[in-house]
């Protein structure tokens, strides 16, 4: 169409019964198209949707261990976590020391790290065990498919 001053705009868009659309209010001057606003919304919230569908949304899944878990637990909490890495999601595996287990550091390491050997072929570890507090805390993230 052209540059047109606001007055003239807005005769034109009253002509083709549309509406003046402003499209970016910061422009020196301001830029506006002469449409159909609802459809511009709409158009809007359908591209706003797109994007949102293409962004990835990360899941974290816990499994908690003692200290002093056993092998029938530790089996059983594997394949939990085997299950979450198959679909897709980050695993936390933490040891949580009680009261005075926090003497058994080095087992609760061993076993969060027997859990990395354990899970390698279906992720790998992100953050290697680190003690927070009371917590040992090791990340896996899902190998790629």
């Amino acid at each position: 169409m052209g540059v047109y001053p606001i007055k003239k705009a807005l005769e034109i868009a009253n002509e083709l019964e549309e509406d003046l659309v402003e499209i970016s209010p910061n422009a020196e001057p301001p830029v506006c198209k002469i449409m159909d606003y609802k459809k511009f919304v709409y158009e809007q919230k359908k591209r706003e949707k797109a994007l949102k569908a293409k962004a990835t949304k990360v899941v974290i899944k816990e499994i908690r261990f003692g200290p002093n878990t056993d092998d029938h637990d530790y089996e059983f909490k594997k394949k939990h976590g085997e299950k979450f890495l198959k679909d897709g999601a980050k695993l936390k595996a933490y040891v949580f020391f009680k009261g005075r287990s926090i003497i058994y550091k080095d087992q609760g390491e061993i076993l969060l790290l027997r859990l990395a050997r354990d899970l390698e072929d279906y992720g790998k570890v992100e953050q290697m065990p680190k003690l927070e507090g009371k917590r040992m805390t090791m990340f896996i993230t899902p190998k790629k498919k």
